[in-house]
């Protein structure tokens, strides 16, 4: 498109303000460095899922259109608690259920026209690192052993250790007290009340081999990496800290940023991102959607039923990235009304300049809101004015709807 973009300025979750997400000192000039959790590859992807990674989609095409060049990383946990259960239970090998899964998640990320990472890396291609850092933090005296049932001790992050020699301190991303910090760490795979741990809130970093679980060979003995580790390695191995964006779901924030950051901080002696950033949840039928409770609505369904990704796209995006909302089927059918009046304004659109660049350009840089950017192509559509061709093109590069077909 003509002309230029302005930097977004996001929610940071550390700082509780919007903050421009200018790439960060230090990164190539123009570099814009940006984080997301990816999937646990047990399930096919859910709208919660799509609604997270198109939130970070809008992100990386504000970017752009600002002329910053994007560097995006994504993990895959394709070796975790929930993957191996789901894998005994249904009698497939974990590989195989983890690399279906990672299929499936990125045949309905294309389906959605999300713009894929550079970087998409499994835990499992990069446990050698892992299990270094993990050294490391034994070595500096930032982690210590705990005897457990495993083949040797497992390995846990001493986090008083960690706030006293590294920058960074224990809910300076999350806000939380304690007491809140202890109900969220044991709701999301932590373990207060493990014996001989010198903290209740010390997360694993190490968990030594189990009889009947995958383990691979390290410093510390045979086992593998604790949930944290995992992204605060893959992260400052491919983003050079601290880079622009960290991002996830709310549900993210404590324990998984908050340690991942930890952990970042006492091997790098940086602070892992500048800003910290979450999306919201999504609900259906009076729940948040989780595969725990199992009242999803699986994106690849949804195609398989011959709903238009690009509606479900318009579903997602009429609702601000930082809000908890509740997934209805009116939703999506009044998205499906919205992409025909949308679809039919930009048929055969003359060549002419972007009227719609502006307005939309605005409502992204304001906290990514595609509420009101929805809202700018709704009222142009109004006016009776027919669309021209960098109206659509506009369209097509800020929302990631394409009407030319």
């Amino acid at each position: 498109m003509p002309g230029t973009g302005r930097i977004p300025r996001i929610f940071d979750s550390a700082t509780r303000t919007l903050r421009a997400a200018e790439p960060a000192e230090g990164a190539a000039e123009g570099v814009a460095g940006l984080y997301v959790c990816g999937i646990t590859p047990y399930d096919a992807t859910h709208i919660g899922h799509a609604a997270t990674y198109l939130a970070y989609d809008t992100l990386i095409r504000a970017w752009r259109d600002a002329g910053c060049t994007v560097e995006y990383v994504q993990n895959i946990t394709d070796v975790d608690d929930p993957l191996l259960e789901r894998a005994v239970a249904t009698g497939v090998d974990w590989r195989d259920l983890a690399a279906e899964q990672v299929e499936l998640f990125r045949a309905d990320m294309a389906a959605l026209g999300v713009i894929p990472p550079q970087h998409y890396t499994a835990v499992t291609e990069v446990i050698e690192p892992i299990a270094q850092a993990v050294a490391a933090l034994l070595a500096r005296g930032v982690a210590y052993r705990v005897p457990g049932d495993g083949a040797g001790p497992d390995v846990y992050f001493d986090l008083g250790a960690a706030s006293a020699s590294a920058p960074w301190r224990l809910g300076e991303e999350s806000g939380l007290d304690r007491d809140a910090m202890l109900a969220l760490f044991a709701e999301r795979g932590g373990d207060p009340d493990r014996p001989g741990k010198r903290d209740a809130l010390d997360p694993l970093l190490w968990r030594s081999a189990r009889e009947g679980e995958p383990s691979w060979p390290s410093p510390m003995g045979p086992g593998r990496p604790g949930w944290h580790i995992e992204c605060s390695v893959i992260a400052t191995m491919q983003l050079p800290a601290p880079f622009t964006v960290n991002g996830g779901g709310s549900d993210l924030l404590f324990p998984h940023h908050e340690m991942s950051a930890a952990h970042a901080a006492a091997l790098t002696g940086s602070p892992l991102a500048r800003i910290y950033s979450h999306s919201g949840m999504v609900g259906y039928r009076g729940e948040k959607m989780s595969k725990s409770l199992g009242n999803l609505v699986l994106v690849s369904h949804l195609r398989e039923s011959g709903t238009d990704p690009r509606a479900l796209r318009l579903a997602i995006l009429a609702h601000h990235y930082r809000s908890d909302w509740e997934w209805t089927d009116a939703a999506l059918d009044e998205a499906g009304h919205r992409l025909s009046r949308w679809r039919e304004w930009g048929s055969g659109a003359p060549r002419g300049s972007a009227a719609l660049a502006e307005p939309l350009r605005a409502a992204l840089a304001r906290d990514l809101d595609t509420p009101a950017a929805i809202a700018a192509v709704d009222a142009a559509i109004a006016t009776g004015i027919p669309a021209t061709a960098g109206d659509v093109d506009a369209v097509h590069a800020l929302l990631g709807v394409d009407l030319r077909h």
